[in-house]
């Protein structure tokens, strides 16, 4: 079973690594993320969301549902670790 395991999570890993492949260059002022997204972002936050922080507008306001779903991501791993790691007494 142990051998399963680690071949299926090796396999994972590999495809992880193969589909990194068609990622742009880190920091590539060219990538579609800076050349579309972000401009907007700068040039219209805090203007649209009367927030004085840059980042503070865009997670709160424009990624509140992904920042929230990356918190309850972040809770259940904790819980989950909780449960693995916690001693049982018999």
């Amino acid at each position: 079973m142990k051998l399963l395991a680690l071949a299926a999570t090796l396999l994972t890993g590999a495809i992880l690594l193969y589909g990194t492949a068609d990622f742009p260059a880190w920091g590539d002022p060219e990538s579609p993320a800076n050349t579309h997204v972000s401009a907007g972002y700068i040039e219209t936050a805090v203007q649209a969301t009367h927030t004085p922080n840059l980042v503070t507008a865009v997670l709160g306001d424009y990624r509140a549902y992904d920042t929230m779903f990356e918190l309850v991501v972040i809770y259940c791993a904790g819980i989950g670790v909780i449960g693995v790691l916690r001693r049982v007494r018999e």
